[in-house]
């Protein structure tokens, strides 16, 4: 199953409503169950499929792990265990065949019906299950850190709430990390339960707008205004970096909205070597209000074709 998407083996939306996952469940695990198709194998993995997705879309906090991690990052931090700890097949199933499910829907090794021990790949029942340790859940917290700390990297001390009181913690913000990227702090989450570990602690960064740069990747764009003479007969300007200001010329006849190119002044890349490039937008103004001397003058290029 590691490139099945639960969604898709139900056959429901993301946003289904539990009833129509729960009713979406009823059909497939009715059509796929053993004792409707016995010695048949495909029917029995299909089957298995269908209880693992249900397993997961009908518990609030698993599914809304899944959504958040999605399902390689589910089932990285999910073993079959946590999956199915607490989802009771007998009651589940003995619904759907009519109050039968205690003698032949069961989990042990005993005689007669369907034996999930087997099809799960453990010795184990339900019972058990939910006597096994068990991680606790992890925390996910937005960190927002401005354009300028993450080009540089470097430590940051934050606090969260944790298991009903503030803890503190400094994360190691790479340099140049995109917006949106996941930092994990392993055993920062909440309390396991039974003697099991502790979750962990989920940092998503969040990069905040800046007045000046526009990030596009690990490319920086910054806007700059000229005069239209000092667009026709060239200039040079002063322009914001990273580490700076720089100074840059601007040849004559440049066109409004230009970009000019400064060859690694962008972004470090993400976990490699070298950095992004910074572009200037030169943006050629053009006056709201002018004198009649002015007007004239303008005219007088207007005439010559100008």
């Amino acid at each position: 199953m590691a490139n099945q998407d639960y969604y898709q083996i139900l056959g429901v939306h993301k946003n289904a409503s539990d009833e129509e996952i729960k009713r979406a469940y009823r059909k497939l695990a009715m059509k796929y169950h053993p004792d409707r198709n016995p010695n048949k194998k495909e029917a029995e993995e299909r089957f298995k499929e269908i209880n693992e997705a249900y397993a997961v879309l009908s518990d609030q906090e698993k599914r809304k792990q899944y959504d958040t991690f999605g399902a390689d990052g589910f089932r990285q931090r999910f073993t079959q265990e946590d999956i199915f700890r607490g989802f009771d097949f007998e009651e589940i199933l003995s619904g759907l065949f009519g109050g039968r499910g205690r003698r032949e829907f069961k989990f042990g090794g005993g005689r007669g019906g369907f034996d999930f021990g087997d099809i799960f790949g453990g010795a184990y029942g339900y019972q058990d299950m939910s006597r096994m340790p068990q991680k606790g859940e992890d925390i996910l917290y937005e960190l927002t850190i401005s354009l300028e700390e993450a080009a540089s990297g470097g430590e940051k001390r934050i606090s969260y709430p944790r298991n009903g009181k503030t803890e503190e913690v400094s994360v190691k913000i790479p340099k140049g990390i995109p917006e949106g990227k996941k930092l994990r702090l392993a055993g920062k989450g909440l309390p396991g339960k039974k003697g099991g570990p502790p979750g962990d602690l989920y940092l998503q960064v969040s990069i905040r707008e800046h007045p000046v740069f526009i990030r596009e990747g690990d490319d920086l764009v910054v806007e700059k205004e000229i005069n239209f003479s000092e667009a026709v007969l060239g200039t040079s300007i002063e322009v914001p970096t990273l580490e700076g200001t720089k100074r840059i010329k601007v040849p004559p006849g440049t066109q409004s909205h230009t970009k000019m190119r400064l060859k690694g002044l962008g972004m470090p890349h993400f976990q490699k070597e070298g950095r992004g490039d910074e572009y200037v937008k030169v943006i050629v103004k053009i006056p709201r209000r002018i004198s009649e001397k002015t007007k004239s003058l303008i005219h007088e290029l207007a005439r010559e074709g100008i």
